[in-house]
């Protein structure tokens, strides 16, 4: 028997939190970070789109203790230049940074901050998946 040939994938688009402070983590998404609202079935549940990726975001029910663990969610930015810019933007906006501006060695440069339930999310520019030059 052979094994069958592995299918392509467009990659990840879609990641799922459960969230607490709820309300507050929509702000954040959408008001901050630019998401918009795709579909809101009900108090407990948010679907959230950026144009190319799908957040769904649901209300934690229990505590933080019983809720799977993430280590955090990434955001890609088309050039080295926006990580600075958001950076910015997201100390504007009192947004918590966990990890300041920083050069990676395999050339990527990222920002790590924390969304009000807690979720790390970082902005990174990663030359492979980025628009920027090194894609040019």
């Amino acid at each position: 028997m052979t094994t069958p040939e592995r299918p392509a994938h467009g990659g990840l688009r879609h990641v799922a939190l459960f969230i607490e402070p709820f309300e507050a983590c929509l702000s954040f998404y959408c008001d901050v970070l630019g998401f918009a609202v795709e579909w809101q079935p009900d108090k407990d549940n948010a679907f959230l789109c950026s144009g190319v990726d799908n957040l769904a975001l649901h209300r934690r029910a229990g505590s933080p203790s019983d809720a799977q663990r993430l280590d955090h969610i990434g955001l890609i930015v088309d050039d080295e230049g926006d990580v600075e810019r958001w950076h910015s933007y997201l100390l504007a906006h009192n947004v918590t940074i966990a990890q300041e501006p920083k050069k990676h060695r395999d050339g990527a440069r990222s920002l790590y901050c924390y969304d009000p339930a807690g979720t790390l999310v970082q902005l990174i520019y990663h030359p492979p998946l980025s628009k920027g030059p090194a894609l040019a």
